[in-house]
């Protein structure tokens, strides 16, 4: 077996409840298993098992036995691991330990005491198997969501791990960049590795996964075969508060530029005019003139690496050094756009500051906006985390509070950088209603590779490519 896990309960020391109940699993050499349930189900505490963050980091009460390939979790040193389990977070940027791309995928095979040129082979095969090379030598912080997840993978594939875990790996992906992970898992198929996968968003796994555990409330309720899970249909999938496995459209298909997808009054305008931001000798943004209608929600689409997060930070005012003009019937300076705009950043864990829920969301409001705080909580389904520690939560869960916040700053301009990264159906669909109740005042921009989303709530698509829309 790969990895064992005989009735496993876990409690984190920061939180009020049990994450995991009395859990039995046995996962075989060679298989890919699929996580899902809703989010704070459990799953992302399990990847954590099999990678020894747990109890070597992330500290609570744990009982009952782990092992991964014969290792005892709990009495092997978790540097050990890491020639036998690799992980891919989430937000790989939480992972990183380089400055630069190159460094970053030779670091875990230098932290196992390999000789120079076992590394460099080892770093050769892998950028040549994933077709990576003009990533190298580049600089970790330039690069887009997709390019950090593809230097994740490359840094553990490098190690040449038996078991690799995943957690939410295409959160942050468009569907190119899904479909070049796909080919990079199932290379490690053929590789004979065992590849653990929690996941939302479904589709993509589809063929991939031979065994799909579905979690609910710290617990594994249901267990299916690979063919028979991804045969279910979008009913039974929702009535689980799972996502369908195929989504209506594809907006990347879409052409550049701004157009309207559903009804809309047109009203007042933000005028964007000569919108230029470079990073050194790179022209990340290059945009003449834009219209974007007040009151809207609009979707800014576009492959990894378009330029949608320069966009966003430039017309927030967060990007010195930009070139051009924000219009609202006076000429806006940059300033002017930071105290017109409240921007949720696509790790909401710089976000985080206060010792409770209640107290996150209410930094930025007007305290006598108590019972709107409360409702929010309420429609975004965290009201009974409102007492926690923000930084207790679950991805997902700090992902809402973070959403609240911006829902009761009270301005005019609101931005989501992929607010629904790791968000369940259910969850997914309280923030679509939201957004899409703000009403005419409050104009938003969401930049997202969340085509339900998009589906559900947004009245516009500006499509971006190479910085530019046209």
């Amino acid at each position: 077996m790969s990895a064992v896990l005989r009735n496993v309960s876990f409690r984190y020391a920061n939180g009020d409840t049990g994450a995991l109940c009395d859990v039995s699993l046995e996962i075989r050499q060679g298989e890919c298993v699929l996580l899902c349930g809703s989010s704070g189900c459990g799953k992302t505490t399990v990847t954590r098992l099999l990678n020894g963050l747990i109890p070597h980091y992330y500290e609570g009460e744990l009982d009952g036995e782990i092992t991964v390939f014969g290792k005892d979790i709990r009495s092997a040193a978790i540097e050990d691991l890491a020639g036998t389990v690799g992980s891919v977070f989430q937000n790989p940027r939480s992972q990183f330990f380089c400055v630069d791309t190159t460094a970053e995928i030779a670091f875990g095979c230098e932290n196992m005491g390999l000789p120079e040129n076992e590394i460099r082979s080892r770093m050769d095969r892998t950028v040549t198997e994933m077709n990576i090379r003009p990533l190298l030598d580049r600089s970790i912080f330039r690069l887009s969501g997709g390019e950090k997840q593809k230097i994740a993978c490359a840094g553990v594939a490098a190690m040449l791990p038996e078991l690799i875990v995943l957690d939410e790996p295409t959160s942050n992906l468009d569907l190119d960049a899904i479909e070049e992970l796909k080919e990079t898992i199932r290379r490690w198929q053929t590789q004979g590795k065992t590849i653990v996968i929690a996941e939302h968003r479904l589709g993509w796994l589809n063929g991939l996964c031979t065994r799909v555990l579905f979690m609910e409330n710290g617990r594994i309720s249901s267990e299916f075969a690979g063919e028979s899970f991804f045969s279910l249909d979008s009913e039974t999938l929702s009535g689980m508060g799972l996502r369908p496995v195929y989504t209506k459209h594809d907006y990347l298909d879409s052409r550049t530029g701004l157009s309207r997808i559903k009804p809309f009054d047109q009203r007042d305008v933000i005028t964007l005019e000569n919108f230029v931001y470079s990073y050194g000798r790179h022209t990340a943004l290059n945009i003449d003139r834009l219209e974007i209608p007040t009151g809207s929600v609009t979707a800014v689409v576009g492959h990894n690496g378009a330029g949608k997060s320069t966009f966003t930070k430039c017309l927030c005012g967060l990007q010195k050094g930009f070139r051009g003009t924000v219009t609202t019937g006076r000429a806006l300076r940059p300033k002017d756009m930071m105290a017109l705009s409240y921007m949720v950043m696509q790790d909401v864990n710089h976000q985080l500051f206060a010792e409770t829920v209640m107290e996150e969301i209410m930094l930025g409001a007007d305290d006598t906006d108590t019972d709107k705080a409360l409702d929010i909580l309420n429609r975004l389904n965290i009201y009974e985390y409102k007492d926690r520690h923000p930084m207790s939560l679950s991805g997902g869960q700090k992902q809402r509070v973070a959403i609240a916040s911006a829902l009761l700053a009270g301005k005019k301009l609101l931005v989501f950088d992929e607010p629904t990264s790791g968000l369940d159906l259910r969850s997914m669909e309280c923030t679509a209603e939201l957004l899409s109740s703000l009403g005419s005042n409050i104009t938003v921009l969401i930049v997202t590779h969340d085509m339900e989303l998009i589906d559900r709530c947004c009245t516009h698509i500006l499509h971006i490519e190479a910085g530019k829309i046209n």
